[in-house]
């Protein structure tokens, strides 16, 4: 509760309480359906790999001002591969940790994880595991699972693995990624998305509405017999449920995402281009839309209070000065 009144503050003095931002365009995996890197990821005109991006203190320097401005409750340092400017993160991240703000770093763990890293406050390590060794290590090399479980020693990560059509083919593959996982003792929690397409897109990954239904089955069986599967009951029914548009889901409507040249923003959510959100398998979304449907004392749902103050805040944001961001990006 105490979380849904400060979003609430920030929605309505305009600001967006989450922050996304893709530290760098740079990333050594080459991952089938990786949607950062997807044409249309910007827009159509220019993809990440082709934007100037920053690095060394200028990096620090422009996400602290961006930070400082946009005054988010939480950011996430998304990619390309976040690590590959990890010098750069170990003067940035106890800073955003200094001024009380909840970080998440996403990474494919490619390389150590900084050992400074376990003892910032209010930092979330989120590691990107597709599978099973097997499946894993053919789509993400160099980032196999050797590296991922030496690497995070140390540390105590959330595993974060999208479920592709691939991997629903076998009975039984959730849990035994499941157990594998859970039996790690660098393993704080697990979540499980699902692969969320393009609208027109064919690809492998996606899965088929009676995949999409054994899959939330699993879930909902499975989140009782490994206690770091992570996923209220709430937040997985949404799977059955996503939101119908970008404007109905509360996670596009309190995020603000950044791309690598700090300058474009990417719309309409952090996937960019134009994501089919009737196959939305975000958990952020799922969870946000799972708080916006619970109902306060008096019956009141949360939901309606966003929408609300999104109203308000809208005008109180367009009555401001541009952002930092806004700004010419630098020279290619």
């Amino acid at each position: 509760m105490e979380g849904i009144i400060t979003a609430w503050g920030r929605i309505l003095r305009g600001y967006t309480p989450s922050l996304s931002i893709e530290i760098t365009r740079e990333c050594p995996l080459r991952c089938p359906g990786c949607y950062a890197y997807g044409d249309d990821h910007l827009g159509g005109d220019v993809t990440l790999r082709q934007v100037t991006d920053y690095k060394g203190q200028e990096l620090v320097d422009r996400v602290l001002a961006i930070v400082d401005e946009e005054k988010p409750i939480h950011v996430s340092i998304v990619g390309g591969e976040p690590l590959v400017r990890y010098r750069e993160l170990q003067q940035l991240l106890p800073k955003l940790a200094a001024r009380g703000i909840y970080s998440q770093l996403v990474t494919s763990a490619v390389r150590p994880i900084p050992a400074e890293f376990a003892s910032i406050p209010r930092l979330q390590i989120v590691v990107s595991i597709d599978g099973l060794q097997p499946e894993h290590d053919l789509r993400r090399t160099p980032a196999t699972y050797d590296r991922i479980l030496k690497h995070i020693v140390g540390h105590q990560i959330t595993v974060h693995c999208t479920v592709t059509r691939q991997q629903v083919q076998r009975e039984g593959y959730l849990e035994e990624f499941l157990r594998f996982w859970s039996a790690n003792q660098h393993t704080r929690q697990i979540w499980v998305s699902l692969f969320t397409p393009q609208i027109g897109e064919i690809a492998e990954e996606i899965l088929l509405p009676a995949d999409r239904e054994r899959v939330i089955a699993a879930l909902m069986t499975l989140r009782h017999r490994y206690h770091k599967l992570q996923m209220p009951e709430g937040l997985i029914k949404k799977y059955a449920r996503p939101p119908q548009s970008p404007e109905e889901c509360v996670f596009a409507q309190t995020t603000s995402c950044i791309s690598a040249d700090l300058e474009r923003r990417i719309t309409p959510c952090q996937f960019g281009g134009t994501p089919d959100c009737s196959q939305c398998g975000c958990i952020a979304s799922a969870g946000l839309a799972a708080v916006a449907s619970h109902r306060l004392p008096g019956g009141l749902r949360v939901g309606a209070i966003f929408e609300g103050s999104l109203k308000v805040g809208r005008m109180v944001r367009g009555r401001r000065e541009p952002l930092a961001i806004n700004q010419p990006s630098p020279a290619a």
